[in-house]
C-alpha cells in the first residue's frame, strides 16, 4: 500500500514509516526539517528510512499549498498519515502563528489533498491537551473539549473539528489520536525525558514543575505506532446509532472518529524521575517550580474504545521503556 506520512523525519513520523516499510508499504515521507529542535536529529532519524528502496522524502512545508498538491497528484497515495505540527505547549505561548500556519492552514491542506485524490483514510494526530481544563479522570473521547489551555490545544481541537466537516460533506474517513506523552529512543530534545538525561549527566538540575506533582499517561513510542498502524489499516465508519440530540463527542454518523492513544497507567512525575536516575545510576539535582502556562496537572486517557475496537493494548513498561531511552542515548551522543 502506498502511504504518506508527513512529519517524517520527526519522533513519531520516523518511527511510523520505518515499521511500515519493514511490513512491506510504499511511504511517501514529508517534512519541513524545521529548526524548532535540532535538525541534525531529524537527519539521522531520516538516513534510517532513505536505506529502504520503497521509501521517498520530499522536503515541503504543509503551508506550501502548491506543493502539497503536486505530492499528492504525482504520487496519489491510497492513505495518510498526518503527524506533522507545531509541536510544544510552551512555545506556543511564545509564538502563537506558527501553530495557526502548520497546525490549521497546513491541516487545511492535507484535508484538500486527501478530497481531491480520492485518499481512502486519513489519520492525524490531536493530543492529550484538548482536555484542557478538564479534571475528570480518566480522559474520555466523549467528554467535552472545549476549553483548552493552550493554542497549541485549540489548534488541535481545531483539527479535529475540520476532519469532521470533510467526513461529513466529502465521506472522506477520518480518525484522530489523542497521544498521551510519547516517549522513547529517537525522541524529542525539548521534552522531559530527554532534558533530564542531558542534565542529569552533565551535573546540572533538573527542572520540576508543579512540584513534581504531575501526573502523566507516559506511552512509549512502540506502543504508540502499533495503535497507529492499527487505526490506519482499518478506515473510519460511521455510527449507526449516533444520535443528533444526544450526540457521542467521539463518533459521527458521519465517517470520523477521535480516540485517545496512551498507556493507561498514569506516573507520578517523581516516579518517572526515579525510573529515569536507576537507569542513569545517578541521583538528580531538582529545582521544583510552580505549574507553567497552558500546562495541565494530570492526563490520563480512558482507551477503552480503542482497545475494544482494535485489540490496542500498551505492553511498555515506564521502567522498561525509560531503560531502552538511556541506552539509545548513551549510544547516540556517546557518554
Amino acid at each position: 500500500m502506498k502511504i504518506l506520512v508527513t512529519g517524517a523525519a520527526g519522533f513519531i513520523g520516523s518511527a511510523l514509516s520505518i515499521k511500515l516499510l519493514e511490513r512491506g508499504d510504499h511511504v511517501i515521507g514529508i517534512d519541513n526539517h524545521n529548526d524548532y529542535y535540532d535538525p541534525v536529529l531529524k537527519e539521522k532519524r531520516l538516513a534510517r528510512h532513505l536505506e529502504h528502496a520503497n521509501y521517498t522524502h520530499l522536503r515541503i512545508d504543509l503551508s506550501d499549498r502548491g506543493a502539497l498538491e503536486e505530492a499528492f497528484a504525482s504520487h496519489k497515495p491510497r492513505r495518510v498519515v498526518n503527524l506533522a505540527a507545531q509541536a510544544g505547549v510552551r512555545y506556543s505561548i511564545e509564538n502563537p502563528l506558527a501553530y495557526i500556519d502548520s497546525n490549521i492552514v497546513g491541516f487545511a491542506h492535507v484535508l484538500e489533498g486527501c478530497r481531491h485524490n480520492a485518499v481512502e483514510h486519513l489519520v492525524y494526530a490531536s493530543s492529550s491537551s484538548v482536555y484542557g481544563a478538564n479534571t475528570a479522570m480518566p480522559f474520555s473521547v466523549e467528554q467535552n473539549v472545549d476549553h483548552p489551555l493552550s493554542l497549541y490545544a485549540a489548534s488541535k481541537k481545531s483539527n479535529e473539528l475540520m476532519a469532521h466537516s470533510y467526513s461529513h460533506l466529502y465521506g472522506l474517513p477520518t480518525t484522530g489520536l489523542r497521544f498521551f506523552t510519547v516517549y522513547g529512543p529517537w525522541g524529542r530534545p525539548d521534552m522531559a525525558l530527554f532534558k533530564f538525561t542531558k542534565a542529569i549527566l552533565a551535573n546540572e538540575p533538573i527542572q520540576v514543575f508543579n512540584y513534581g506533582k504531575h501526573r502523566r499517561d507516559f506511552t512509549y513510542i512502540d506502543d504508540i505506532v502499533e495503535g497507529t498502524i492499527r487505526v490506519l489499516d482499518e478506515p473510519a465508519l460511521g455510527n449507526e446509532k449516533w444520535n443528533g440530540e444526544q450526540p457521542d463527542p467521539g463518533s459521527s454518523n458521519a465517517p470520523w472518529r477521535v480516540y485517545n492513544i496512551g498507556n493507561n497507567r498514569p506516573v507520578q512525575l517523581m516516579d518517572y524521575i526515579a525510573a529515569l536516575e536507576k537507569a542513569l545510576n545517578k541521583v538528580s539535582n531538582k529545582e521544583f517550580l510552580p505549574l507553567q502556562a497552558g500546562d495541565v496537572p494530570d492526563t490520563y486517557a480512558n482507551v477503552d474504545s480503542l482497545a475494544e475496537q482494535f485489540h490496542y493494548k500498551p505492553s511498555t513498561t515506564v521502567e522498561a521503556g525509560v531503560t531502552r531511552f538511556v541506552d539509545w542515548y548513551r549510544n547516540y551522543f556517546k557518554v
